[in-house]
């Protein structure tokens, strides 16, 4: 079968008979209602934004960034950009104008598009100094300038008149029937925990075979599905969604932001959802907390419904359901599971989890609420995607099996290899680096270890980078004792340390809420982690959780930290991942007081 374009789906949604349905749901501002756009709508402004770029001089192979939050406009641009040739930068709204600049300035983009003014304000810092940025356009009309400037524009001001919108839209199709599969669709730049980041050139098959090898493997999915998107657009991940949303004929509401989430589940109460491990783990841990507010009798009703809802969970792993709890589901679902699943819209069928390990007692939790969570594996370089749990036979902890078109095999040192139409083209400028990823066979070396199972589902184990040797030689990979310790309702986030150390510690930041709504400690961050009490309580749940590693993985000393790691003092990546080394360098003095004295008593086993 010929391999198709991103855009040739636009072409054939415009005279589809889904042209009418609403695609997408959005606000232009918080506390209003939704309002809809059609799929027909859509494609016609997209039309307009590819004429306004035509009349900026933008052509074949020139390069358009765009840092924005989720809105129509954003996806406006990258069909827009898909018609024209060009390629799209996008970026993550949470970068900071001298991370803006350097993207800007190694991509040699011509055109800028930001959403706002908080964006815009980070233009105004670099404009100067990128002088291959020829225009800046505004997503926002309220957005003023402080005075007139022929490099700046509002998106409104670009569109040309109506009146050429026929001609314009005639260019549309001409160019758009030019592109070619092996053409660069866009360039995502990889967040990465150290040093700059790095353009990943991704063409329109890398990023089609994608959608494919998903339509091939949620068939469940159709033109009747309903999504609420909340990751941002510029990541790998949620990019792929839109489109296999698009070719699928979805309805996609845009989340205001990642806070009014649970709200906008309400709102546009979706049957399909894709997210990152850490918003599983935060609406499980709400639920767990709803249930240690219920009075005794109810918390064994609770956790009765919730044991009902697992035995009936095993048929997601494709598993023997006992008769008992077919006969007593409806009673579960009456009393408890129904009220949980009101929380996400009532109409979920299933989630899909990505860009992390999704610890598998969360799994476990959400299937026994009706509301199962496959999970998939990928890498920006891979489109993102390489393997994902097939809906019928989930298997907890396991990644799924690999895509149709996706080869995978295991290194003689454990790495993780991939081959196929998905892996990128390369580094944007640094093919030596192209050329250390990828092997003269093709294989991809995406640096996380793991097994592959002989039903062929793939178990990842850590980051290849990440694995310690103890100073007695013995191997420690942190993200199976990190994921068993963030189990804590305590805990919020915590990092591992013990390379070439003789004993792990570890990092630790309290769930202050938490903390305080169960009458444990109260007071502001700073005071509470010198408590001695509140040390009792992190240590006791150290013992607990441990209890299933070897003595030398087990944390034996650990400091608590008043602030959590966020993308904005940049301990944490744009896709929630611990900077390690941005970490250890930030509380180097703290990591190296914990090995200045005598360790103490090893939690007990």
């Amino acid at each position: 079968m010929t391999t198709r374009t991103l855009i040739e789906p636009f072409l054939d949604r415009e005279q589809s008979p889904l042209a009418d349905k609403v695609y997408l749901r959005y606000k232009r501002a918080h506390g209003e209602l939704y309002r809809d756009m059609t799929y027909a709508e859509f494609c016609t402004r997209t039309r307009e934004v590819f004429a306004g770029l035509v009349s900026l001089g933008l052509t074949r192979g020139d390069r358009i960034a765009l840092i924005s939050e989720s809105r129509p406009e954003w996806l406006m641009i990258e069909f827009a950009s898909l018609a024209l040739g060009a390629m799209l930068v996008p970026m993550f709204p949470t970068l900071t104008a001298q991370q803006v600049q350097y993207i800007i300035h190694n991509s040699g983009s011509k055109l800028l598009v930001v959403s706002n003014d908080l964006q815009f304000g980070k233009a105004l810092k670099f404009m100067q100094e990128c002088p291959a940025l020829e225009k800046v356009v505004i997503l926002n009309e309220t957005t003023k300038l402080a005075k007139p400037d022929t490099r700046i524009l509002h998106l409104h001001n670009l569109k040309r008149d109506r009146s050429d919108l026929t001609d314009q839209s005639d260019d549309f199709t001409a160019e758009a029937r030019l592109a070619q599969p092996d053409d660069i669709a866009l360039m995502i730049y990889t967040s990465g925990t150290t040093g700059n980041p790095k353009g990943v050139m991704l063409t329109h098959r890398n990023v089609q075979s994608n959608v494919d090898g998903a339509l091939a493997v949620l068939p469940e999915l159709s033109e009747r599905d309903t999504s609420l998107s909340f990751l941002p657009l510029s990541h790998a991940f949620e990019h792929l969604a839109m489109h296999f949303y698009f070719q699928k004929g979805f309805t996609v509401g845009l989340a205001e932001s990642v806070d009014t989430v649970a709200d906008n589940l309400l709102e546009i109460r979706p049957t399909f959802m894709t997210g990152v491990p850490r918003f599983y783990e935060r609406v499980f841990a709400r639920i767990m907390r709803m249930r240690e507010k219920l009075p005794p009798a109810r918390q064994h009703i609770f956790d009765w419904a919730v044991s009902v809802g697992g035995a009936c969970g095993l048929a997601y792993e494709g598993k023997h359901v006992p008769l008992g709890a077919k006969i007593l589901k409806p009673i579960a679902d009456y009393l408890v599971l129904n009220k949980i699943r009101a929380r996400t819209g009532g109409r979920v069928r299933f989630f899909i989890s990505g860009a992390a390990a999704l610890p598998a007692e969360v799994g476990r939790a959400f299937a026994s609420f009706g509301l199962p969570i496959i999970e998939g594996y990928g890498m920006t370089e891979c489109s993102p995607a390489i393997s994902i749990n097939p809906y019928t036979r989930l298997e907890w902890g396991t990644v799924g099996r690999s895509l149709a078109n996706v080869e995978v095999k295991i290194a003689s040192d454990g790495e993780i290899l991939t081959r196929g139409p998905n892996v990128m083209k390369g580094y944007y400028k640094i093919s030596n680096e192209t050329r250390e990823i990828i092997d003269a066979d093709g294989w991809l070396h995406t640096g996380d270890v793991g097994v592959i199972g002989s039903d062929g589902y793939i178990r990842i184990t850590d980051r290849k980078k990440h694995l310690f040797v103890s100073s007695g030689g013995k191997n420690i990979a942190p993200a199976p004792i990190e994921s068993a310790i963030l189990q804590s309702r305590y805990i919020e986030q915590m990092m591992l340390i013990g390379d070439k150390r003789q004993y792990c510690t570890a990092l630790i930041v309290p769930d202050f809420a938490v903390l305080r709504e169960d009458g444990i400690a109260s007071g502001n961050p700073e005071s509470l982690v010198d408590r001695e009490d509140l040390r009792r309580v992190i240590l006791g749940e150290l013992e607990r959780l441990q209890k299933e590693f070897a003595s030398y993985e087990r944390v034996r000393r650990f400091v608590l930290l008043p602030e959590p790691f966020t993308i904005e003092n940049d301990m944490l990546t744009p896709t929630l991942k611990v900077k390690r080394k941005v970490v250890e360098q930030r509380y180097q003095d703290l990591i190296e007081s914990l090995y200045m004295v005598r360790p103490v008593k090893e939690p007990t086993s």
